[in-house]
């Protein structure tokens, strides 16, 4: 039996047309077990091959965290980028893929003493760092390895700010630099992040202006520095428009132009903006109720098993499936299928009233959905698929 969708102009603005169609096509296809994250492989495809496109002298390494399934993995992987990774297990699967080591590179700033032991055998030889333990652990167990400090940024009108657990300021940043010399590491370069989810064009002004007096700095007292790595943060569509991968790279690549010469390689690391509005959830309704606060909407996806992002104030768009059982639009608290009270993702949530066994789309559901989920109740993680 077909399936029927009404989506309103509005709502065809969060996510591409095509997208939405295959989507459509994999419903009408096959009998869908809810909840699943489908993937538009060309959606991904063109998003990795826009990335960098508007920066000179750039690299793209895709942000594993982001989406970590071996089918997305495998389709960056096919189009010859790169990866960044944190962990033994990201590592792992890349391993799995094949992919070379100097096509990874790892940017958490505090590394577990095996992930770094199991990437120094793998032979990759980039990291990020900001203190002095870390020194210690790299020169220990990956001895000569190229190493950047992680500056501390502002993160103003990020939606995810990520300024707090990692970076260093200049003066700090410098001595640690030059210590991770002194114990016969390779200080090559600079790193920041300016917050995931950045609608603020400006963060990268200041990021690049302070990473182009530390980048100063380190000359003077002799490091010779050739990379800037200036992290992720483009945005996606969530339930509004955002600024576009074309906008900040030109005005990045216009900063960087002003400030650094020709010869700095710039790494960058997105991952929301490489697989977010490339995939929807499909799940399913599994209850309705009323209670004194408001009218209860229930479905089998929530904030334990892919929806956690939405605790911290990232708000998706929904279409609900309409049938001729279809009531009157009403406005929602919309809860997962776990036991805990804590499991509510949204609140105000304006749908037309669907029926138990009823299909549900969450758009821009393919970054920081299956990567953060559990089976926490007992309940099944969404499977990923490519169409």
């Amino acid at each position: 039996m077909v399936k029927t969708f009404k989506i309103e102009q509005s709502l065809a603005r969060i996510v591409d047309k095509s997208t939405v169609l295959k989507v459509l096509n994999y419903i009408d296809s096959n009998a869908v077990k809810t909840p699943c994250l489908v993937i538009s492989g060309d959606r991904l495809r063109r998003n990795f091959n826009l990335l960098g496109s508007g920066i000179r002298n750039s690299k793209v390494f895709y942000a594993v965290k982001a989406n970590p399934s071996i089918e997305v993995l495998r389709v960056i992987d096919e189009l010859g980028g790169g990866f960044e990774i944190s962990s033994e297990g990201e590592l792992r699967v890349l391993a799995r893929l094949g992919v070379k080591p100097d096509r990874i590179i790892s940017s958490n700033p505090v590394k577990t003493i095996t992930f770094i032991k199991e990437a120094a055998a793998y032979g990759i030889r980039h990291y990020a760092f900001d203190s002095y333990t870390e020194v210690e652990k790299l020169a220990n167990h990956c001895p000569g390895c190229n190493v950047y400090i992680r500056l501390s940024i502002p993160n103003e009108g990020s939606e995810w700010p990520l300024s707090k657990k990692f970076g260093v300021e200049l003066d700090e940043a410098l001595q640690i630099m030059l210590e991770a010399k002194r114990q016969g590491l390779n200080p090559c370069g600079i790193t920041f992040h300016v917050g995931s989810q950045c609608n603020n064009i400006y963060n990268w002004n200041i990021a690049i202006d302070k990473a182009r007096l530390l980048y100063t700095k380190a000359q003077e007292a002799g490091l010779h520095l050739s990379l800037l790595d200036i992290g992720g943060g483009y945005p996606v569509k969530y339930t509004k428009d955002v600024l576009g991968i074309d906008t900040i790279e030109r005005h990045i690549d216009g900063l960087i132009g002003e400030r650094f010469t020709d010869d700095v390689s710039i790494l960058i690391e997105p991952g929301r903006v490489v697989v977010g509005d490339a995939g929807i959830i499909i799940a399913s309704v599994t209850g309705k109720a009323d209670r004194l606060d408001g009218k209860w909407l229930y479905i089998d996806v929530g904030v334990f098993n892919g929806l956690m992002e939405s605790v911290g104030g990232i708000r998706y768009s929904y279409v609900v499936e309409t049938t001729p059982h279809t009531g009157r639009e009403r406005n929602w608290i919309l809860a997962g299928p776990s036991c805990d009270s804590f499991d509510v993702i949204d609140r105000n949530v304006s749908l037309i009233e669907p029926q138990v066994g009823d299909l549900i789309l969450i758009f821009s559901a393919g970054a920081y959905t299956t990567s953060y989920a559990s089976e926490f109740n007992g309940f099944t993680i969404p499977d990923t698929v490519i169409v």
